[in-house]
């Protein structure tokens, strides 16, 4: 099936098209620095991601029923705080840290190459955030999105199958008329396995300058770009 025949674009969110780490940092650092506390605000933010995917395989095992990402990583920085000897946060305080994922920087090229992507495509995230998340995000980043779909829609969390499914479903699409965009290749492969096409962005810079990500694409992949401009200039947009 020739990519010609592509509808909408969705794409992973957190690294592909947000830097998560710069801003979690960022907003880990300030709130160290208001309360007197010494720490690698870098590492906070790397375990803080770390615990990401075992998080969702507590409710992808049914250890924990369905919940949002948000509750996830609410549960997730409980441990991090104790670890990292921050002295006690009021509630208040740990919910608006809790939000930082909602407070994402994007990446330079994305607002714009997004802008140029949405004028010949349907454009949506596939991310593993819920909708409030997602929203809150549009909002702040800018993000030109025409809808917003994702794992609380499908209530599976990527690389689950359902997840992929439905964002054809909901768009009433043949799958292959749908195009997973992101820069890791294990969450191309897992759209790949659905009968989505696949666009691999490469995001040298999502996990610091000490920790290599994926920057060739594999046979998942069905076009290759080095940024979201890249990738509108392949497709035509």
């Amino acid at each position: 099936m020739s990519i010609e025949n592509v509808k909408a674009l969705v794409f992973d969110t957190f690294g592909t098209v947000v830097d998560w780490r710069t801003s979690v940092t960022r907003e880990v650092q300030e709130l160290a620095k208001r309360k007197g506390v010494t720490l690698d605000a870098a590492k906070f933010a790397d375990a803080w991601r770390a615990a990401y995917g075992p998080s969702m395989n507590r409710v992808r095992t049914g250890e924990l029923p369905w919940t949002k990402l948000d509750a996830l990583h609410r549960m997730s920085l409980e441990k991090i705080l104790v670890e990292f000897k921050v002295p006690s946060l009021t509630e208040t305080e740990k919910d608006t840290l809790n939000r930082a994922w909602h407070r994402l920087q994007p990446w330079p090229d994305a607002v714009g190459g997004l802008t140029r992507l949405k004028k010949k495509f349907i454009i949506a995230p596939l991310s593993n955030g819920n909708i409030s998340l997602m929203t809150d995000l549009a909002k702040y980043a800018g993000l030109p999105w025409d809808c917003i779909l994702g794992a609380e829609l499908a209530r599976h969390y990527k690389p689950d199958r359902e997840v992929y499914q439905s964002a054809a479903d909901i768009l009433d699409l043949p799958v292959a008329h749908v195009m997973m965009v992101a820069a890791h290749l294990g969450d191309l492969r897992a759209a790949k396995n659905v009968g989505l096409r696949t666009a691999f962005v490469t995001r040298p810079l999502e996990y610091g300058p000490d920790r290599k990500p994926d920057l060739k694409p594999d046979a998942s992949v069905d076009v290759s770009a080095t940024d979201f401009n890249d990738l509108a200039t392949r497709l035509g947009a």
